[in-house]
């Protein structure tokens, strides 16, 4: 097939290597594997000399991880399926980036899903390098990037551009600082998940703040919160003490 997706195995385990190829193989046939790596060093030359469209790659490998190679490659533009044991912090980052992983052991669905998602990706063509976006999030966690799935592809915003997020159903409405508002097909849970420790609270059941943006607390029974757009954003009474609490 000549639209056959040019793809890299990079897994420091052989057995891991050869199940995720026999799967990819029998399950995923439009993807034609040119290359394996079995570390960093080895994924970083295999990637600069094939130039794969898609890499398969395993997050924790030996000299560096998975990041470190993006660090090295990420601007030859290739998506990447990351796939990977649990890790918190890992999956935290991976999902920043809004980037696709799939967890260790291999499930046929979720390879399958990945393998669609990531032929989706390169058709839309939507300009947004989840890979380098993801590099640069690890590497400068003070200037933290966070790319958003939209109905047409990704926008890619700073974190410290965040006033508030506002949760309805199944989208979050972002408000950002220079007066726009995106709309994503994400519940806000994902969202609080992202960004508890990068200074935002979720203050009631539809909101979630960033606190460097608050100008004002008015008390009540949970009380309001002025925000730097202007908006009043009720706080939960069962939130009240966590906002007390971060400005004491």
């Amino acid at each position: 097939m000549s639209d056959k997706i040019r793809a890299i195995i990079a897994d420091d385990e052989a057995a891991a290597r050869e199940t995720l190829r026999n799967y990819i193989a029998r399950y995923c046939p439009d993807v034609d594997i040119v290359a394996e790596a079995k570390d960093v060093p080895d994924a970083v030359e295999k990637i600069k000399g094939f130039k794969p469209a898609l890499l398969f790659l395993d997050v924790e490998m030996p000299f560096g991880n998975a990041f470190d190679v993006l660090d090295q490659t990420a601007d030859l533009g290739y998506e990447t399926i990351f796939v990977t044991a649990f890790s918190e912090y890992a999956i935290k980052a991976l999902n920043f980036s809004a980037a696709y992983y799939i967890l260790k052991p291999v499930a046929i669905e979720e390879l399958i899903k990945a393998v669609e998602k990531a032929r989706e990706n390169m058709e839309n063509s939507d300009g947004v390098n989840r890979s380098a976006v993801l590099a640069q999030n690890l590497k400068n966690p003070e200037n933290k990037k966070l790319v958003l799935p939209t109905t047409t592809g990704f926008e890619v915003v700073q974190i410290k551009d965040i006033i508030r997020l506002t949760g309805s159903g199944n989208y979050t409405e972002i408000f950002l600082t220079d007066g726009k508002k995106k709309v994503v097909s994400k519940v806000l849970k994902h969202f609080q998940e992202l960004l508890e420790d990068q200074g935002f609270i979720r203050v009631h059941k539809s909101h979630i703040v960033c606190m460097d943006q608050v100008q004002g607390y008015h008390r009540g029974r949970g009380g309001l919160l002025t925000m730097a757009d202007g908006a009043e954003i009720e706080v939960s009474p069962t939130k009240k003490q966590d906002v007390i609490d971060y400005f004491n």
